[in-house]
């Protein structure tokens, strides 16, 4: 017997329909890339992007199932192209903007984007990348001045009428229908198309909202860092929308001292951002500590491993709780965050921040397993490793246009994440490293993110990476890449004494490269396949 109740489909546009009703006047503040701020309400981000949808099926014919791609920052237009794109039926497909033109390129011909929304600021880019292309799209120049000048034919964003009231209404949409789709960044091989649904970005948003999760409600204003085109922003434009929070777009303004003044400006209370950006931020707050006690409340962190380190210092030094999560494009992206449970909070600071430094539990509708690698399923005990499976409402059932790909990721209804590690008793992951960075020397393995981990714990680190180089007795050892602190020196044989106390003296690293910056991929992870390319053409110099 099925139950009575009426069929209310999970769609995009519904949850800016709520938006609209419930919180008509709560804002969006955008700074734009000339450096003017731009302010409206949800009640304006509705209009627009209702106008704009009609636009799109009125001036391209986009039906159902077409890809819009984006190729911009965090700004006011993005978010109306969110709406709008999935409004009229079609799929809304940021570009990753600190991919190679190759790659851009090649990912735009995978997915067959009929129009392009490109922000005027990112045009020298992306000119570079339209020879490559195998089909032409209409483009469309967000923040471009009247006269602005490029080397393809477009048409500027606000001669789009956005301000003429709609007279369509959204298209109706099946709540399984496709509504974005986002890359993986192809770090290991050509980039894969992730395909989200109406209904997975729903569910998504609304459990992250969540105590248990982000904790995000009517009292909050969010500050989006994590790009757009960084698996949806971490579904931040849809639970912001949801939970009634005000919205801050830092478009290209991702300097600590910008971020530090929108926090203090616009009484921002939760942010998201890689590890990278909060330890820049973390940085800069210490030589430049504010006058008053910030707003800020929480920060969510995630892409990377979070060192302690930068939990320590949030704590100690400004009251802020940084909160890690962990999840992929594949998850949409949240699978797991770590909160403290109760029994936790008897415990002391630093025992905590062990606790809390761990990628964390799983969100409701989502599930997690440990597979060993004799194909069974790991203890939860805090010890047994294993490769993370994962499988839930908002995870990846396919990679689009990719079946080779899809035949090896996803097995009996479950994502091989390629992520290695443990699960404790009280269900808290931990990840000791992705399954193609662990070094095996002397046929022991070795954690590569336990090692960063714990460099960047040393007071005269301030970044760490270490990678797998050949050896000749070992067949692997570690080598740690490691970027200094302004004003300290430190040596090899200090760093393995430091490391001597939490590390076998096989897992610690014989050999240290200094740079000024370890490279990062596209979404600010450490990039471990370019540290190695420069290994083995001789441009790093180790020293032990």
């Amino acid at each position: 017997m099925k139950g009575l109740m009426m069929h209310f489909p999970l769609t995009v546009p519904s949850i800016l329909e709520y938006g609209n009703r419930v919180f008509p006047s709560k804002q969006v503040v955008t700074l734009l890339p000339n450096g003017s701020l731009h302010r409206y309400a949800f009640a304006d981000l509705y209009r627009r992007s209702r106008r704009l949808s009609e636009v799109l099926r009125l001036r391209w014919n986009i039906a159902p199932g077409d890809r819009i791609a984006t190729f911009a920052w965090n700004q006011y237009q993005h978010l109306e192209l969110y709406y709008a794109i999935p409004g009229a039926g079609a799929v809304c497909h940021p570009l990753n903007i600190r991919l190679s033109v190759s790659q851009i390129a090649w990912i735009i011909n995978d997915a067959q984007d009929k129009v392009i929304f490109i922000d005027a600021s990112l045009v020298p880019v992306f000119e570079k990348v339209i020879p490559m292309l195998d089909h032409v799209p209409d483009f469309v120049i967000i923040n471009a001045d009247k006269d602005f000048k490029a080397g393809f034919r477009f048409m500027h964003y606000e001669d789009l009428e956005l301000d003429t009231p709609a007279t369509q209404d959204w298209v109706a949409a099946d709540e399984d229908d496709a509504c974005g789709m986002c890359y993986t960044t192809g770090t290991t091989g050509e980039p894969k198309g992730v395909l989200y649904s109406h209904r997975s970005t729903y569910l998504h948003a609304m459990s992250i909202m969540s105590p248990n999760a982000f904790n995000i409600s009517m009292h909050d204003t969010a500050l989006l860092i994590v790009p757009q085109f960084h698996v949806m922003a971490w579904g931040f434009p849809y639970v912001c929308i949801l939970a009634g929070a005000n919205m801050i777009m830092p478009s290209s303004h991702l300097q600590s001292q910008a971020i530090v003044q929108l926090i203090q400006q616009e009484k921002v209370t939760i942010a998201n951002g890689v590890p990278a950006i909060w330890l820049q931020v973390l940085d800069y707050l210490k030589k430049n500590p504010p006058a008053e006690k910030l707003t800020l409340r929480e920060f969510f962190v995630g892409g990377s491993a979070v060192p302690e380190s930068l939990l320590q210092g949030f704590d100690e030094l400004f009251g802020i709780r940084g909160v890690h999560a962990w999840g992929m494009t594949e998850t949409s992206p949240l699978g797991t965050i770590s909160r403290l449970q109760p029994h936790h909070e008897r415990l002391s600071p630093d025992a905590q921040r062990k606790i809390r430094s761990k990628q964390g539990i799983e969100m409701p509708a989502v599930e997690l397993r440990l597979i060993k690698e004799d194909g069974t399923i790991a203890a939860r005990d805090g010890e047994t490793t294993g490769e993370f499976e994962i499988r839930g409402a908002w995870v990846a059932g396919r990679y689009y246009n990719s079946e080779a790909h899809s035949d090896q990721a996803f097995v009996d209804g479950w994502f091989k994440t390629g992520d290695v590690g443990t699960i404790d008793p009280d269900g808290y992951m931990l990840i000791t490293d992705r399954k193609k960075d662990l070094i095996k020397s002397g046929g022991e393995w070795i954690s590569s993110i336990a090692l960063e981990t714990a460099l960047v714990a040393h007071p005269s680190i301030k970044e760490a990476c270490v990678i797998a180089v050949p050896d000749a007795k070992w067949a692997e050892r570690p080598l740690a890449c490691i970027v200094i602190e302004d004003g300290t020196t430190v040596s090899p044989d200090d760093l393995k004494t430091f490391l001597k106390g939490s590390f076998a003296s096989f897992q610690v690293p014989d050999q240290y490269v200094v740079m000024q910056e370890i490279p990062k991929t596209s979404v600010g992870k450490l990039n471990k396949k370019a540290l190695r390319k420069l290994y083995q053409e001789g441009e790093l110099k180790p020293v032990k």
